[in-house]
């Protein structure tokens, strides 16, 4: 335990130090105060490295609420109000069951607001980092038409299937980024522990040796040799691509990539559109404000293009077009979903209309999630083969031509 220094004025007026051992500042301030010695000046780590030691200790790390913790909190509410329990009751019986201590007295700030008279749409709108802005005005809408429980029922189900599309996401990448990690190391491996072994072998024979295992020890003395420096320069690129991407310009190019790229082109546009369309579905329905609703859906497009296209269709409607008209001229959606969305708005039944687009391209993304996890699993094995499979038979294939020279 680290040492403390401490002064205290006894009931004299007499100013004394000393030291003591304590696990932290507070236990040794506890223990200062039990014995009761006078009044504490002050608590102070003895050297440096205590003190670091102790500011370390005072750090405490708390994690904040995701999205499952959101769509669960919502789920919890929507069932009490259903049944009849208040929703200051409501809020308070969810506080008490939430483990994120940061996520438990937002809920309880949350609770004041709504005891103080505060709508519960103002009180949570206070946190746009975790509710959002669709989130924020569905509320506000079940307010005013008195719907509250019936809304928060919805947004539990919206939130699920986003929860799910992104675990859908994940799961796919997850088995070609395993595989690829396994290349690497192993190449890595081969390169810098395995054929330095047969190096010595190969000395003063390099006429006899094929081409590719002259580039395979060409490649593994470079690596060798000039480590630090790839270290280095990975940490460079992926350093430099997430600021890249940060940026409108870096983050204009990432997009249009992701949607010119052969098969994540066409994951990307259906996850886009059934983003936007499910939001928009949702928004209409709830009876949020058109204007409100396609700069919401601008904002949760996950991609700069369709975000663009949206308030391009923002700016029109606010002139008094048609939504319709302004998708029309666009290639980010198919043409047949601009001819239902054009029926829905005739037929006053946008809403509808757009839950089914929604649903349709929620099929679809799982569809072509599963073809590119089905496709992308084989690829990166015969990958990882003939890498592995270059690299044995570089080495092998000297060894039996020097044998049959030997003999």
């Amino acid at each position: 335990m680290p040492n403390y220094l401490y002064q205290l004025q006894n009931g004299s007026g007499e100013v004394m130090a000393g030291q003591l051992r304590a696990s932290s500042k507070d236990a040794a301030t506890l223990e200062l105060r039990n014995q009761g010695v006078g009044r504490i000046l002050s608590v102070k780590p003895a050297d440096p490295f205590s003190a670091f030691i102790s500011a370390l200790r005072s750090v405490k790390f708390e994690a904040g609420p995701g999205l499952k913790d959101v769509q669960s909190f919502t789920n919890q509410l929507a069932v009490m109000i259903k049944a009849g329990i208040n929703i200051r009751s409501a809020i308070a019986s969810v506080a008490e069951q939430v483990k994120k201590p940061k996520f438990a007295r937002m809920i309880h700030q949350i609770k004041d607001d709504v005891e103080a008279g505060h709508p519960f749409s103002d009180a949570i709108a206070r946190y746009p980092g975790t509710f959002s802005p669709l989130y924020v005005n569905m509320v506000r809408a079940s307010e005013m038409s008195g719907s509250f429980g019936h809304m928060l029922e919805r947004i539990s189900d919206y939130l699920s299937e986003q929860i799910e599309t992104r675990n859908m996401i994940i799961g796919a990448m997850i088995y070609p980024a395993i595989i690829g990690f396994m290349a690497v190391s192993t190449t890595i491996f081969l390169l810098t522990f395995v054929l330095p072994r047969f190096l010595v072998l190969f000395e003063g024979k390099e006429d006899l040796l094929p081409v590719q295992t002259l580039m395979l020890m060409a490649m593994s003395m470079f690596v060798i040799a000039f480590w630090p420096f790839l270290v280095g320069g990975i940490i460079a690129v992926v350093v430099g691509f997430r600021f890249g991407v940060r940026t409108h310009a870096g983050r204009r190019i990432w997009d249009t990539f992701k949607l010119k790229a052969p098969i994540l082109g066409g994951i990307t546009k259906a996850l886009c559109i059934s983003r936007s369309v499910q939001t928009m579905s949702e928004l209409v329905t709830a009876g949020v404000p058109m204007l409100e609703t396609i700069a919401i859906t601008a904002d949760v497009a996950g991609n700069v293009h369709y975000s663009r296209m949206w308030l391009n269709v923002h700016n029109s409607v606010q002139q008094g077009q048609k939504i319709s008209t302004v998708l029309g001229m666009t290639s980010l959606l198919p043409k047949n979903v601009v001819q239902m969305i054009t029926a829905g708005e005739d037929s006053g039944k946008l809403g509808e209309v757009l839950r089914d687009v929604a649903e349709f391209y929620a099929k679809e993304l799982k569809y072509k999630i599963k073809a590119f996890t089905s496709l992308i699993e084989p690829a990166m094995i015969l990958i990882m083969g003939v890498i592995v499979g270059f690299i044995a038979m570089s080495i092998i294939l000297p060894i039996f031509s020097m044998s049959k020279l030997v003999k």
